[in-house]
């Protein structure tokens, strides 16, 4: 290969590259699914107990997970891995809500939602709601729970699915995120949400 061809590769390299940085593109170290899923909309009640629309978070990226408070696993690895990327954030975290969505309304309380959140930061709100109300938000967004049989105690499993879906400020989908994810890829992409 002459240096002229050389030549030509590198500048039509470098071309693409410029191309691409001026079209605006983020660079997501997640899943990017924009425009896959439906924008965020419920309506639940919140760990005060107060009813709660997904509009009373407009102007905040939204973070959506559906578990339990008695989760055994993935729940409080999940939450805490959120937890850990918000305070790498420093001031963009304020700008975060991690919106956890008990599926379990039968036993998570208002105020043992709120108990379990807050051991995570102030950006996590505990919300649940009807059988109803969940099960439309989570068809809205494909996701499955069930129980499991309840033991001596009375004591159940839930199984649940353990995507992370990310809400920009007006509420649009854009990123997929699950608990393998580096933090620091969570944070980079959550802040690129915050300061669109």
């Amino acid at each position: 290969m002459t240096f002229r061809c050389c030549a030509s590769l590198v500048a039509a390299s470098l071309l693409l590259a410029g191309l691409a940085a001026c079209s605006g593109s983020a660079q997501w170290r997640t899943t990017d699914i924009t425009g896959v899923m439906p924008d965020l909309a419920f309506t639940l009640t919140s760990e005060t107990g107060a009813t709660v629309h997904a509009d009373d978070f407009r102007g905040k990226v939204k973070v959506l997970f559906f578990g339990y408070t008695h989760c055994p696993d993935i729940c409080p690895i999940t939450l805490g891995h959120l937890a850990a990327a918000l305070r790498t954030m420093g001031a963009d975290a304020k700008q975060v809500r991690v919106l956890f969505v008990s599926v379990d309304p039968k036993r998570d309380t208002p105020a043992l939602l709120e108990k379990y959140t807050d051991a995570f930061g102030p950006q996590f709100v505990g919300l649940t709601g009807t059988q109803e109300q969940l099960r439309e938000l989570t068809k809205r967004y494909r996701v499955a729970y069930s129980y499991g049989p309840p033991d001596e105690n009375g004591n159940y499993l839930v199984n649940h699915g353990s995507a992370i879906f990310v809400f920009d400020r007006q509420g649009h989908v854009r990123l997929l995120m699950n608990r393998s994810d580096p933090t620091k890829a969570i944070a980079h992409d959550l802040e690129l949400l915050v300061n669109e």
